[in-house]
């Protein structure tokens, strides 16, 4: 666990430096516009300043994902590293407008590289339970970041002569230091190499990062990550009496255990007595509302112990499991399906959050005689505390023949972006990273002491002798150290309360003090008030934007692909994320000049407010499940329906 906390930690150091970025041209841009007066004179070229870096950015996104998926995750952030160093040099010298903006472009590339893979860095090497924690890392260090160049811009700002280009160029310390840890203390992710079939590597990573040397259950997971299950169905089996010595998984439904019903009960009440939201929440979300409601146990599904993977069985069965009986008409409980005795068992092994991974071997004839055989995977899940009950994700196993496995590799990426399941989780991902670039994050992050300079907080300052822009600074980098405890609470309850919940109630709070801010805007008050009010709704929407909408976009996109094309859809996102974060960023400063602050900020709570019917309908809740897992729940919601929610009283 150590050893995945140390990664985490070095990685994220990227997002501390697109967070010192940011900071450092929100305060060099009030200098920029007295020593460059092409920039005082059109408006328009200083948004293009600020929004260079971002077009950089969606540059090197349309590639990176892919080149990652080839090359892997830590050549990508060495180089994302070496271009944050080139950057800070550009921008220390800088003679020019053009100069300046070629500088912003090399920074972009580096951020780009930074803000589109550490997230899939971290959730391919973080395990279930602390995934989230580790993943809103990001947003901790980029918010550190942000205070610390406010604090040395700040110091700056009170000599004589501000030096923007000295504000802008010191990028280049804390990009070294970047450099040293991504060559020293970053492995490759585990994930990454055992798609590319470097098993000795990934386990000897694996026992790295989890700091033991037992991570076989973790390596046939991981195995089954290089599917995507095209024919992913729910099942359910019944949980045989069980002892020290032997566990039965019955297979054949009666009458009360209607085959699809996932979590029985919980889902199918959901559909009778639910609100009217509940009827138009995507499949997929409802799935997993039901599944986090049934409280499973963290230590797994059936007490059977960790009996190691089932790597390389290809054409041979896993074990020697018994066939399925479907048993007669009438349903009656049949014969076992898997059957596990004693220390000879190897048929399931523990992947953690409640969940064990299990196989199915099945053979026939097919009409021209030839034998044929399926391997499938079985994702087990506990359905009461008790556990009778065991539901089960069943689809095509990694292990499968050899041809099967040809076939595949010769597809590509397009044979595994094929199944629904994958659209589906693109379609979420594009659309939550659209709508956070539009909630207006970007611009008041960029342009905050502008914003606050506007709204005349200078005067909460007069007595101290500062002058404006060193005022506006100064409340900007307070701003900043008020989101760090915010982040904090973010991290302690994103793997308990979860992604979802965490968006559900942070969302509001943004609208809230949006529309306080507006109201400020328009209502007559005194200036000292209208400036108090005016940071104080800044200060809120900040820090509530950093405890959810900030950081769960990227922990969202990084949890739902699998892992073969997990940078190349990544990268997808990270695109829709860019552009929409372009354009905010460039039209900014010509809103705020012709909205004003009233304008401009109804047009934002408006968008979260939308943003919030969204994540009530269609964002899945992810914590605690393995990676692994989770696009098999949308290949299943990429059906349209739920399973098998019928109005009957028959199932339980």
């Amino acid at each position: 666990m150590r050893g995945a906390v140390v990664a985490a930690a070095a990685a994220a150091v990227g997002n501390m430096l697109q967070g010192w970025d940011n900071a450092t041209i929100a305060g060099a841009l009030l200098y920029m516009r007295r020593d460059l007066p092409a920039l005082q004179a059109h408006p328009a070229l200083q948004g293009l300043v600020v929004a260079t870096s971002l077009i950089g950015a969606t540059i090197v996104t349309t590639f990176s994902g892919p080149l990652s998926d080839s090359r892997g995750r830590r050549p990508m952030l060495i180089a994302s590293a070496l271009l944050y160093s080139l950057a800070g040099l550009l921008m220390l010298w800088s003679p020019n407008v053009p100069i300046l903006l070629l500088a912003r472009l090399v920074d972009g590339f580096a951020i780009g590289l930074a803000v589109t893979l550490v997230p899939v860095y971290i959730s391919e090497t973080a395990p279930p339970d602390t995934r989230g924690l580790l993943n809103t890392l990001p947003q901790l260090t980029g918010s550190t970041g942000m205070f610390l160049s406010y604090c040395m811009v700040f110091l700056i700002t009170l000599a004589p002569i501000p030096n923007w280009r000295l504000m802008l160029g010191v990028l280049l310390l804390p990009a070294l230091l970047y450099l040293l840890l991504t060559i020293f203390f970053l492995p490759e992710s585990p994930r990454w190499l055992v798609s590319k079939g470097r098993m000795k590597e990934a386990r000897t990573v694996l026992q790295m990062l989890r700091g033991r040397q037992d991570v076989s259950a973790e390596m046939a997971l991981l195995v089954e990550g290089l599917t995507t299950g095209r024919d992913t169905a729910i099942e359910e089996y019944v949980v045989g009496p069980t002892d020290e010595a032997k566990v039965t998984l019955y297979g054949g439904m009666s009458s009360g255990l209607a085959p699809g019903s996932m979590f029985g009960s919980a889902v199918t009440l959901a559909s009778r007595q639910g609100s009217m939201l509940d009827h138009l929440k995507d499949p997929v979300v409802a799935l997993l509302d039901s599944l986090h409601d049934m409280n499973p146990p963290a230590g797994g599904t059936t007490d059977v112990p960790n009996l190691g993977s089932m790597i390389g069985v290809h054409d041979r069965p896993p074990i020697d499991w018994d066939e399925e009986n479907s048993g007669d008409d009438d349903g009656d409980i049949a014969a076992p399906l898997l059957t596990m005795e004693g220390e000879a068992a190897t048929s399931t092994v523990g992947i953690g959050g409640g969940w064990q991974l299990a196989w199915k071997w099945t053979e026939g004839v097919a009409a021209d005689g030839t034998r044929q055989s399926t391997v499938k995977r079985m994702y087990l899940h506990e359905e009461q505390a008790e556990g009778v009950h065991a539901a089960a994700l069943v689809s095509q196993s990694a292990l499968c023949t050899k041809q099967e496995a040809e076939a595949e590799v010769e597809g590509g990426w397009r044979e595994v972006l094929e199944p629904g399941g994958v659209r589906h989780a693109l379609v979420c991902g594009v659309a939550i990273q659209i709508l956070q670039q539009f909630s207006g994050i970007s611009g008041v992050l960029l342009y905050t002491p502008q914003i606050l300079e506007q709204a005349g907080v200078g005067v909460l300052l007069s007595r101290l002798g500062l002058r404006d822009d060193s005022a506006s600074i100064l409340i900007s980098g307070v701003t900043t150290l008020l989101m760090l405890p915010s982040i904090g609470v973010a991290m302690r309850l994103m793997d308990v309360s979860g992604r979802r919940s965490l968006l559900l109630w942070t969302i509001p709070l943004l609208v809230a003090s949006l529309a306080v801010l507006v109201a400020a805007s328009v209502a007559p008050m005194a200036a000292a008030a209208h400036a108090a009010v005016c940071t104080g709704s800044v200060v809120v929407y900040l820090c509530c934007f950093v405890m959810g909408f900030g950081p769960i976009p990227n922990i969202l996109c990084a949890e739902i692909f699998p892992t073969r094309v997990r940078g190349l859809c990544i990268a997808i996102c990270s695109l829709a994320f860019w552009l929409a974060d372009i354009a905010v960023t460039y039209t900014l400063p010509v809103m705020l000049a012709s909205l004003g602050l009233a304008g401009l900020f109804a047009i934002y709570a408006a968008v979260c407010c939308v943003a919030l019917v969204f994540v009530a309908l269609r964002v899945p809740e992810t914590k605690g499940l393995p990676l692994e897992v989770i696009i098999d729940f949308f290949n299943v919601g990429a059906k349209g329906t739920l399973p098998n929610l019928h109005d009957d009283d028959d199932h339980y």
